[in-house]
């Protein structure tokens, strides 16, 4: 071997130390000091939130299904719960529901199962209010801003004896504020009144309007506070992913959609779209293509946030209804979950039990049937 090329060799060495010493850098400060980490994870749905009764609380979530839920490879869960279903009216909590949470955290513990315990549902702000002719007190109310931190305070306190390696707190889910500033300067205060409580927990956090993406340039946090994890929710394509979906302003197109591609082709919205003038404005980004990297430009804000903020990003929520071609379905969730793992994000899928479910799903009897092997694999990946 002559002088040059092995010079040469030492300095490819050199050069691919200095980029694995600079990713070990960047690895390690996307990481909180309390050491929660998160790779793949379930969300805990209709059990402690928005729960439709269509099971008892004690039987629709066990011992057997966290156990299951780490046997098929998921590192952690997100628990959302309500406000009306931990306390009541008068602020009082309710000791049977606060029961069911701890036993399941406890469970958590048992399989090595880390758990977000996320604020879903206050009586003073629910996300889809706009959709459904409500409106949100808590930015306007300064007595519905004082219960939101006081809900932090008791759960605080419930709550502190676990690990904080273990345990992690989501401030709301999905703040829908007309200012950002509103959601911002709550922020500030719920952290604020965590910190004082418990220093070390992390907190997750996502930006206003639904923690999309592309609101996250708004999003302001407390600075030189690492353990905290910014949190995002994405179900674009809405039009593929909600497809009949009853909640959403598109509930009334039942033509067929397509992922990847032209979700809405051309000659199904001029039969089914143009027809209907109430359509014609709620579904005008229908007919654009979406793959793979219309995925990924999508979270780009909330990815470039996440790094000049020096924190991780995950993504708490998303999913796609069974109603879509079950390939294509599959095909969906394959190229998210690709884009998720090229960007270092982890992520929770929308959800365990329920018409997003993991299990196939019964619409008339609201029952959760079998395990999806081929669902489970692409989100697993094991």
């Amino acid at each position: 071997m002559n002088r040059t090329h092995s010079f040469r060799q030492l300095k490819i060495v050199g050069m691919f130390l200095i980029v694995m010493q600079a990713n070990c850098i960047g690895q390690s400060s996307m990481m909180n000091p309390s050491g929660f980490k998160l790779h793949r994870g379930v969300n805990l749905s209709h059990w402690l939130s928005q729960n439709f009764g269509w099971s008892p609380k004690e039987i629709f979530i066990t011992e057997q299904d966290i156990k299951f839920i780490d046997s098929i490879g998921y590192d952690h869960v997100r628990i959302p719960i309500d406000e009306a279903e931990l306390w009541d009216t008068t602020g009082r909590p309710i000791d049977e529901s606060f029961a069911f949470l701890t036993s399941c955290l406890n469970w958590c513990a048992k399989y090595n199962l880390r758990a977000i315990v996320d604020l879903h549902i206050i009586r003073s702000h629910y996300f889809n209010a706009v959709n459904e002719g409500g409106t949100n007190l808590l930015w306007t109310d300064t007595n519905a801003q004082k219960t939101f931190l006081h809900l932090w305070s008791d759960l605080s306190a419930r709550l502190k004896k676990y690990p904080v390696s273990m345990v992690a707190y989501e401030l709301m889910n999905e703040p829908v504020a007309e200012n950002p500033e509103d959601w911002n300067k709550l922020i500030e205060r719920g952290v604020k009144t965590v910190r004082t409580l418990e220093p070390q927990r992390v907190l997750l956090i996502g930006s206003n309007m639904w923690q999309t993406p592309g609101t996250f340039p708004q999003l302001k946090i407390p600075l030189q506070d690492p353990n905290i994890i910014l949190s995002m929710h994405t179900y674009s394509p809405i039009f593929f992913t909600h497809h009949l979906a009853d909640w959403v302003p598109s509930k009334g197109y039942k033509g067929p959609v397509h992922y990847p591609g032209q979700v809405v082709a051309d000659a199904d919205y001029n039969t089914f779209v143009k027809k209907d003038s109430g359509l014609v404005q709620v579904m005008k980004n229908a007919k654009e293509v979406w793959n793979k990297q219309r995925l990924a430009e999508e979270l780009l804000p909330a990815i470039n946030r996440a790094k000049e903020l020096g924190l991780q990003l995950y993504c708490g929520e998303f999913g796609c209804l069974p109603h879509v071609d079950r390939n294509q379905r599959l095909s969906y969730y394959r190229d998210l979950i690709s884009v998720f793992d090229e960007n270092n994000i982890a992520c929770c899928n929308w959800e365990y039990k329920g018409d997003f479910g993991i299990y196939s799903f019964d619409f008339e009897k609201k029952i959760s049937l079998d395990p999806d092997v081929d669902l489970i694999h692409i989100l697993t990946k094991k």
